[in-house]
């Protein structure tokens, strides 16, 4: 369990990484799809938030699964019981 919300972070940054290269799925409402359409028109003035939103989302949703999965393994760790 705890081996999954770390690699469900890692998935997650691949499908954005990917989508973002345009080898991903060929949908235009992935994150990474997101920010290569928001970086066309990054340097606008009033855009910015067009790749800001989607990053700040793969950010935030990577960083609480890892948060998740070390939450887990210290509570689920048979080694620490009876510590701290």
């Amino acid at each position: 369990m705890v081996q999954m919300t770390f690699g469900f972070g890692g998935i997650i940054l691949i499908e954005a990484s990917l989508s973002f290269l345009g080898l991903g799925p060929q949908v235009d409402y992935t994150w990474g799809a997101m920010l290569d359409q928001g970086r066309q028109l990054m340097f606008q003035p009033g855009y910015s938030h067009y790749i800001i939103a989607p990053g700040l989302a793969i950010a935030w949703v990577v960083l609480a699964a890892n948060m998740l999965g070390d939450g887990l393994r210290d509570r689920l760790d048979p080694r620490q019981r009876g510590r701290g």
